[in-house]
């Protein structure tokens, strides 16, 4: 008869699963740190978010409202569009630069152009009636106020 050695059952604690798409990113970050920014693009403009995914947002849950903050340095207050539904905020805009150079024989003209859309999912339902918008500096920022069963309620512990 032979005896099959026991093995220990080992229980594993604080495993980290193993994410490829993390590592990417980190190596993309070391990578990006050795190289000054935007070097691959020299005629990159400046608006970067231009075509991407878009202005970037601040979400600020309070207890009445919800606040959107989006930074859209160079865009022009005609230029924007705000809409909400009672779950989402959808910023669309566009903006338009150009730049004229002249020194001797040498010649620069560019103009820019472009257009953006981001959708925003709110962490609560909103009033879209009672929303309101400011822009000031590039910086939009809307006041949202949550409907009153959106809000948060106490509850009395026994």
């Amino acid at each position: 008869m032979t005896t099959q050695p026991k093995i220990k059952s080992v229980e594993q604690e604080n495993v980290v699963p193993f994410r490829p798409s993390s590592m990417l990113d980190e190596m993309e970050r070391m990578f990006e740190s050795f190289m000054p920014h935007g070097w691959l693009k020299p005629f990159h403009t400046e608006h970067a978010w231009i075509g991407g995914a878009g202005p970037h947002v601040d979400v600020i849950d309070r207890d009445d409202t919800i606040v959107v903050k989006a930074a859209m340095p160079g865009v022009s207050k005609d230029d924007l569009e705000v809409s909400t539904t009672d779950h989402t905020v959808t910023i669309r805009g566009s903006t338009q630069s150009e730049t004229k150079e002249e020194k001797g024989e040498y010649y620069r003209h560019e103009i820019s152009t472009g257009n953006y859309l981001r959708t925003v999912t709110l962490p609560a339902s909103v009033d879209e009636s009672r929303a309101k918008a400011k822009f000031k500096d590039g910086m939009l920022e809307l006041t949202l106020p949550k409907l009153e069963s959106a809000k948060r309620h106490t509850i009395a512990v026994e």
